[in-house]
């Protein structure tokens, strides 16, 4: 491994400087090395960093600390992946706090056609583990798709289990090091994903899984996702916190209704009657929802049709040609265009008939 995989390390280990001060320091220098190795009086003076930020950026220890971690993750196999980086999730890398680094032991692709996170309450019921059983066997025939969840006892670990026995690939996201596992019993459950998906964790060995670590666990799952799926949780369950960022991300929510009289569905009933999440009661609710039915592919527009379009939406419309579907960022990134500026013609193709608007900021030709 190189050596500006040590100063990446460093740098997610500077006290008081998370992801967004991070990214934002690595467009100005170009490289984590360039950001490390940057005077002390430089530093003091970037946006959001000041005195004391600076001075840490020059603590003897984190460095030790990345030579330390370097060597754990050589050692056990596991791969850190820089936001950069092609196999970093690309959906996860359009949030604006989305972590520098991630360190990943497994096969999946973290970027699949279609990632569906399960979240759920810990202390579920028979109804909890029947939903979520019914739900992962219901999209066993969906191709490139993976179930997304935390590990966490209850509805996740039930999410993680269904999906390999149904031969779907499955990831888990941890909150906190790869040298612990949180329950200790899923254990060979992690094992086991990493042979038919993977596992996953921003932070470095050694991390243990403090109460303050499993939010920002949740916003990986929810910004890795097209879609967060909540079965069954109270009004103050974990879940709703996955389910809110989700939503926050500009994500779709879905969730399964309870009885009014039961607290472990509350959680659930609160994000559907807040427009929050859409009800679904089976996977077939869900498929239609994401548009991900069985539809036959229809044919590429004739481009005798783009003769009395503008050059801009001509362009637009030769970035969808063809495609089942494409993101919004994706077609910022690849047409130059300001936000505005897109959204105003993808608004103008869309009255004409020729562009139609799916869930999760995802367009298509009509």
């Amino acid at each position: 491994m190189n050596n500006e995989w040590l100063y990446r390390l460093a740098l997610t280990n500077v006290k008081l400087v998370g992801p967004i001060t991070g990214r934002g320091l690595i467009q100005h220098y170009g490289t984590a090395s360039a950001v490390m190795q940057a005077p002390l009086k430089d530093l003091r003076h970037r946006e959001g960093i000041g005195e004391i930020k600076a001075k840490a950026f020059k603590d003897p220890v984190v460095m030790e600390r990345a030579e330390a971690e370097l060597t754990y993750i050589s050692k056990h196999n596991i791969t850190p992946i820089w936001i950069d980086d092609d196999a970093y999730p690309h959906r996860l890398k359009n949030c604006v706090d989305a972590p520098l680094v991630l360190y990943y032991k497994g096969n999946a692709n973290l970027s699949a056609g279609k990632m569906i996170a399960i979240v759920g309450t810990r202390k579920h019921t028979d109804y909890g583990r029947q939903l979520t059983e019914e739900l992962v066997e219901g999209l066993a025939e969906q191709e490139d798709i993976i179930i997304v969840s935390g590990l966490a006892d209850g509805i996740d670990t039930i999410a993680h289990k269904a999906a390999i026995q149904k031969g779907i690939q499955t990831v888990g996201v941890l909150g906190h090091g790869h040298d612990k596992m949180y329950p200790a019993h899923n254990k060979t459950l992690a094992k086991e994903m990493q042979g038919q998906g993977g596992v996953l964790t921003e932070f470095p060995s050694g991390t243990i899984p403090d109460r303050e670590n499993f939010p920002m666990r949740n916003r990986i799952v929810a910004g890795m996702c097209d879609v967060t799926v909540v079965v069954e949780s109270d009004i103050n369950g974990g879940s709703l916190i996955t389910a809110r960022i989700a939503s926050g991300y500009n994500r779709e929510v879905a969730a399964f209704p309870g009885k009014v009289t039961d607290k472990r569905s509350a959680g659930c009933n609160e994000l559907i009657k807040s427009n929050i999440a859409g009800m679904i009661t089976n996977a077939g609710d869900l498929l239609e929802m994401m548009n991900w039915g069985k539809a036959k592919k229809k044919p590429a527009v004739q481009k005798q049709l783009f003769i009395n379009l503008t050059t801009e939406e001509k362009m637009l419309m030769s970035l969808l040609d063809g495609k089942d579907a494409v993101h919004a960022d994706e077609l910022y990134r690849a047409s130059g265009m300001s936000s505005s500026q897109l959204a105003a013609i993808l608004l103008q193709l869309e009255m004409q008939g020729l562009v139609k608007t799916l869930p999760g900021k995802m367009y298509k030709v009509s």
